[in-house]
C-alpha cells in the first residue's frame, strides 16, 4: 500500500554494502527533493558491514557525476536498530535488503518503547515504471549496470516525490 501524501522528515536508503546503490540513491534524492522544495534529512546505509568507513565505489561515483550527482564525500555505514527510531521512512533497494531490514526492525521494536518506528518499503514501491522491482546490484557487473541503477533510482525518487506532493 503506497504511503499517504505525508512528507517524511527523514529518509534512509539501504542496500547491501552502502557503496553502489544506496549512496547513489542518496545523491539523487538529496538533489531532487531540494529542487522540489522539500526539506528532509536523507542518509544511506548498508545491511552488511564489509565497507564501513569507505567512500562509494569509484564506478558509482563516476556514473553519478556524469548525471550531475556528487556522491564522492559519502561514507558507508551499517544500518542499526536505532535507524528505525531516527528515520520516518527506510527504503530498501531489493527484496533481500527488505527482509534483512524487517529483522532489524523487529530488534528495534523489542528494544525500544516507542510505537513510531520507521515505515519500511521497497525503493520502487510507488514507481509504476518499476513497481516493486529490485534495483539490481551493479557491483559485479559492467558499466551498463551503473547506468541502469541511475535510471531506476531517478524514476523511483521522482515517484516518491510525486507521492509526497499529491
Amino acid at each position: 500500500m503506497p504511503m499517504s501524501s505525508a512528507i517524511p522528515k527523514s529518509v534512509l536508503l539501504v542496500c547491501l554494502g552502502n557503496i553502489c546503490r544506496s549512496p547513489t540513491a542518496e545523491g539523487i534524492m538529496r538533489q531532487r527533493t531540494a529542487i522540489a522544495g522539500l526539506t528532509m534529512k536523507i542518509d544511506s546505509a548498508g545491511t552488511g558491514d564489509w565497507h564501513i568507513g569507505k567512500h562509494p565505489d569509484l564506478r558509482a561515483q563516476t556514473h553519478a557525476k556524469q548525471h550531475g550527482y556528487n556522491i564522492s564525500k559519502l561514507v558507508a555505514r551499517q544500518v542499526s536498530p536505532k535507524d528505525f527510531i531516527d528515520f520516518d521512512l527506510i527504503l530498501a533497494m531489493d527484496a533481500q535488503n527488505l527482509k534483512d531490514l524487517q529483522a532489524i526492525r523487529e530488534v528495534a521494536a523489542q528494544t525500544t518503547n516507542t510505537d513510531s518506528l520507521a515505515r519500511l518499503a521497497l525503493m520502487s514501491e510507488v514507481d509504476i515504471s518499476y513497481l516493486n522491482q529490485d534495483v539490481p546490484d551493479p557491483y559485479y557487473g559492467g558499466e551498463d549496470g551503473f547506468e541502469e541503477v541511475i535510471k531506476r533510482l531517478e524514476s523511483s525518487v521522482d515517484a516518491w516525490i510525486h507521492t509526497w506532493q499529491i
